[in-house]
């Protein structure tokens, strides 16, 4: 009677996977190209960086922040002053104290000015921070100071910023070891430390092993071992989910729309939720985008709307504005610029260009874009103008956004931290080092810098409203579309969900019943 009662119990439950005993999983993600938090900048490295690496606050799945390394924090001199303090006995993987003055050495890597973090317009509004990175200071004028004795990290700003804990949430902001600048600071091995709750204990070019941290600070993580896949050899995620070589993989849009109604896999099909804006952009710094009216005529003369919902299929992916659903308090107009094709005329013709006679050689140049055709076609027919389009690999076109950027170029950001600044004063504010088109707008500076000092929600709302209102005008870049996902997730496989941040947390994984 016992064997035929866990028959019939197998029979109705299916089989158990094998990292269900085990206490292991598998789970593919993009390859990294980075492991070190402070020279990180794009989603895929942040994703992966972020299992090793521990920060002070968290965002759960709701988007409510939460303590990690730090129990508490405090606000003083009026918002001038956060002051975090550390939970006691925290240690890295290897045994060894994690202190206030760890947190303070990892934060001011990402102000070196040797090697500035991709990120490090996050940090600037720390006192000094500006001036450090930009040679102008020593360490000892930067705004950040540890008191080991009482596990205070103590940050002095120019200004309130009460987005401060919610952006030190980012994995650049992680604490990291004191070894991690040697030549063996980040290679996979026994030698690998870790403030996360997972260790590198092996690296190929097809996959990564990691190792719970047996000293995380809110203990030991459920799954022992997980084993990530970065290249799954040609194969369809789906077939390798299938296979039962995966228990968590992202999918396309194409294969959700069928697997919906799959009985087996439908069930395990999630949604992936993404605070993400894919982006155009031009070089504001030379002709002929540096006159504001071709930026605006090419604005007016491309419906860009239509666009993007044609080649996503999904009216909700149409982008308004260049703030993403999910952000707290975004504008819910439209701030894309208004088509008018006839108004993009006149105002080409007005900079000089009438019918696009005398338009100089433009390039379009992208990591390769499902819009980029459509975009050429509309504006020589609306326009007369001719622009080339060019793709480039990833890894080449992101260094050279960064060192030269084209005439028009296309990016996509995946939020830092759940705020309405991460995708305008840090893409678009004066000097910020992602402002690849090098815009200047000291109205829109001034819009930004008002909504950080306001402490009135409704204030801060407005002057966001503002600032999107003059890149509405200016039209510096234009947003096209809001970015989603999907995922196969094994049944069973508990914590797999996403806040919109764009990774999983591996120390919240864990297998049903375990």
């Amino acid at each position: 009677m016992v064997t035929l009662l866990i028959a019939l119990i197998a029979g109705a439950c299916g089989e158990a996977p094998p990292g269900a005993a085990s206490g292991t999983a598998r789970i593919a993600v993009s390859a990294p190209s980075e492991f070190d938090p402070a020279a990180s900048g794009d989603a895929e490295s942040s994703a992966v960086i972020a299992q090793f690496f521990e920060t002070l606050t968290a965002l759960d799945d709701a988007l409510a922040l939460q303590p990690a390394l730090a129990e508490s924090w405090r606000v003083e001199d009026e918002g001038r002053r956060m002051v975090f303090r550390l939970r006691p006995d925290l240690r890295f993987s290897d045994g060894t104290p994690l202190r206030a003055s760890d947190v303070v050495r990892s934060w001011l890597r990402v102000i070196d000015p040797a090697a500035p973090s991709p990120l490090h317009t996050l940090l600037l509004d720390v006192r000094g921070a500006s001036a450090y990175v930009a040679g102008q200071g020593t360490v000892d004028d930067v705004g950040l100071q540890a008191d080991d004795p009482a596990n205070d990290v103590i940050v002095d700003l120019v200004r309130p910023t009460s987005e401060f804990p919610s952006i030190v949430a980012g994995p650049t902001f992680a604490v990291v070891p004191p070894g991690i600048d040697g030549p063996d600071g980040l290679r996979a091995g026994d030698g690998f430390v870790a403030s996360g709750g997972y260790r590198l204990v092996s690296a190929s070019d097809t996959e990564m092993v990691l190792q719970a941290n047996p000293n995380y600070w809110a203990g030991p993580p459920a799954l022992g071992t997980i084993t990530v896949l970065t290249d799954l050899g040609g194969a369809s995620p789906v077939e390798r989910f299938e296979r039962g070589d995966l228990d968590y993989v992202e999918i396309s849009s194409f294969d959700a729309s069928w697997i919906a109604y799959d009985e087996t896999l439908g069930p395990q099909l999630r949604t992936v939720p993404a605070m993400s804006t894919d982006y155009y952009g031009f070089d504001t710094t030379a002709p002929p985008f540096d006159d504001v009216r071709v930026r605006q005529a090419f604005g007016a003369a491309v419906d860009w709307r239509r666009i993007a919902r044609l080649a996503a299929d999904d009216p909700t992916a149409v982008a308004t504005s260049m703030v993403p659903p999910g952000i707290p308090d975004r504008a819910t107009r439209d701030m894309l610029p208004r088509l008018d094709p006839e108004a993009g005329r006149s105002l080409l013709a007005d900079a000089g260009f009438p019918g696009g006679a005398g338009f100089p050689d433009v390039t379009l140049v992208t990591g390769g874009s499902a819009y980029d055709e459509a975009i050429v076609a509309e504006l020589e027919r609306e326009l007369g103008v001719t622009v080339n389009a060019e793709s480039m690999d990833f890894g080449a076109y992101f260094d050279r956004l960064d060192t030269d950027a084209p005439a028009m170029w296309t990016l996509s950001w995946i939020a830092d931290y759940p705020g309405r600044n991460d995708f305008l004063g840090v893409l678009l504010g004066t000097g910020s080092a992602n402002n690849y088109g090098r815009w200047s707008s000291p109205e829109f500076d001034a819009a930004i810098a008002e909504a950080a000092a306001a402490t009135d929600s409704a204030a801060v709302a407005a002057a966001y409203d503002r600032a999107e209102e003059v890149v509405q005008r200016d039209v510096p870049v234009i947003p096209m579309s809001y970015v989603s996902g999907w995922a196969l997730s094994r049944d069973g496989f508990l914590g797999a969900g996403q806040n919109g941040l764009g990774s999983l947390r591996f120390a919240g994984l864990a297998w049903a019943g375990q």
